[in-house]
């Protein structure tokens, strides 16, 4: 059964900075197309980056450009959100998820999914 770990969400203040990893196996993480979604409170999950296998696609939801990078260490068969300037609309439990597609990042048909972690931010 594939797992997706994410890690480093918590409580950070407005206008701080926060890392969320997300770690895979490696026959996963090869291959797949990276991406982050979240969802606050009484909202739908919405997308927030992606980044290929191959990192010659990425997207990033408008809200989050310029703001949020995304990024992958193939050493270490993890994903990063780097997450900068947060908003308290940051709000929101993160969700890392793979898939072998390389379009249509934005889309939430992903094959795999971690259990989240909580992000808040205070204002």
């Amino acid at each position: 059964q594939v797992q997706l770990v994410e890690s480093g969400g918590r409580l950070v203040q407005a206008g701080g900075s926060l890392r969320l990893s997300c770690t895979t196996a490696h026959y996963i993480f090869c291959r797949y197309t990276m991406a982050w979604f979240r969802q606050a409170p009484g909202k739908e999950r919405e997308f927030v980056a992606a980044l290929t296998a191959n990192e010659g696609n990425m997207d990033y939801a408008e809200s989050v450009k310029g703001r949020f990078t995304i990024s992958r260490d193939n050493t270490k068969n993890t994903a990063y959100l780097q997450m900068n300037s947060l908003k308290p609309e940051d709000t929101a439990v993160y969700y890392c998820a793979a898939d072998e597609k390389f379009y249509y990042l934005r889309a939430d048909n992903y094959d795999y999914w971690g259990q989240g972690t909580q992000v808040t931010v205070s204002s």
